[in-house]
């Protein structure tokens, strides 16, 4: 039988994005039930594989997304955030596979698991909702930064989780409520009920990244606040920028004092 990091490593290595997701599904309803046991250990890949469509640009060469230019404008924006997810059902794999040697507890392996299936399902909503508007994914050029930042911190368990689910993530929870706005005033409820869905559960994810950040800071004895805006400074290749939703970050434990002086940086 597979071990976790196993199957973390076979969610990496597959290509398909639809079978992708259905593999970090099946693989944390088989961790969840205990058909999978043992984490064990198993190396990933430096790149996750892809498939041969989306076209890859840098992040200022793809065209920016506005609302307000109808069916078009609303399936790049949906093309976009599913791109985002199914790069973040890969960075999910990866911190599970990579950072064995940790010693984490199995919790650890319960939180990254419950992100990759969660993850995996924002994915299929968005491919449900371009559908809609007789689009894939694919169809549309896209961007190859946040897989840049999981090279930067694939070194270190505690920079990956400063920049991935605490700058990356906890960004979305910045901007996605101004952008389930704008598609209830195109009248795309579906598709606003659908970034309703995945807003709630990010919050859990950015929770999540928060809580074990602080573990091994802990572990580590160091600073967790310090800490955090140290790596952010080191490893995370741009600004963080305000406007917060410092209501969504207040409740994933995630406070203001953390982030406000790097914005002021």
């Amino acid at each position: 039988m597979s071990t976790l990091a196993e199957r973390a490593v076979a969610v990496l290595e597959t290509a398909d994005p639809l079978v992708k997701a259905a593999l970090a599904r099946e693989t944390a309803a088989a961790w969840r039930d205990g058909s999978i046991a043992e984490v064990g250990s198993a190396p990933p890949p430096p790149r996750p594989a892809r498939p041969a469509r989306p076209e890859l640009k840098r992040p200022g060469e793809v065209p920016k997304r506005k609302i307000n230019r109808g069916s078009a404008g609303r399936g790049a924006l949906l093309h976009a955030l599913a791109h985002i997810e199914l790069n973040a059902i890969d960075l999910a794999a990866d911190i599970v596979a990579r950072f064995t040697r940790e010693e984490l507890p199995r919790p650890f392996y319960d939180d990254w698991m419950r992100v990759a299936d969660e993850e995996a399902k924002h994915y299929l909503l968005l491919v449900e909702r371009l559908a809609a508007l007789d689009l894939s994914y694919g169809d549309l050029p896209a961007h190859d930064g946040l897989w840049q930042a999981a090279e930067e911190t694939a070194h270190d368990l505690l920079a990956r989780l400063a920049v991935v689910p605490l700058v990356l993530e906890a960004r979305g929870l910045d901007v996605t409520p101004a952008m389930i706005v704008k598609l209830q005033a195109a009248e795309d409820h579906d598709s606003a009920a659908a970034l309703q869905v995945i807003y709630e559960e990010e919050i859990g994810h950015v929770a999540i990244g928060k809580r074990w950040f602080d573990h091994i800071c802990a572990r580590r004895g160091r600073d967790s606040r310090e800490t955090w805006q140290s790596l952010v400074r080191r490893h995370f290749k741009g600004q963080l920028k305000p406007p917060f939703n410092d209501g969504a970050r207040h409740q994933a434990g995630f406070p203001h004092h953390y982030y406000g002086a790097l914005a002021a940086d």
